[in-house]
């Protein structure tokens, strides 16, 4: 099983970016899935995440400007990020819960995109 995160880039205070997240392989389910980030220095923190019935939770410092989406069909991920800040900046990694069989689980990352948003 791989993931493999798409869509970081540099992109000015106040603007947009839109994260992308694909699981391949053997994927019988996929259970949690969500976005962490780590800036230099920094611990990895949690962004969001999103269950597979749709729930979901957002760190207090992207409320209202992040939105998190999933499509189970295409076992993909989205991050859609508004108003972005420069303390935004960050390598912004995918993380899933994902089951090759009906009884294992294991949790796996994305490679990792760059965030960086100018002032």
């Amino acid at each position: 099983v791989q993931l493999q995160a798409s869509g970081g880039g540099l992109v000015q205070a106040g603007g947009s970016l839109r994260l992308s997240c694909a699981a391949s392989g053997s994927v019988f389910s996929i259970n949690v899935v969500g976005w962490y980030r780590q800036a230099p220095g920094k611990q990895r923190e949690l962004v969001t995440a999103i269950t597979s019935g749709g729930s979901t939770n957002y760190a207090d410092s992207v409320k209202g400007r992040f939105t998190i989406s999933r499509d189970n069909a295409k076992n993909t991920l989205h991050l859609q990020m508004n108003s972005l800040k420069p303390e935004d900046t960050a390598v912004y990694y995918c993380n899933a819960a994902i089951a090759s069989t009906y009884w294992d689980e294991y949790d796996y990352w994305g490679q990792g995109t760059q965030v960086t948003v100018s002032s």
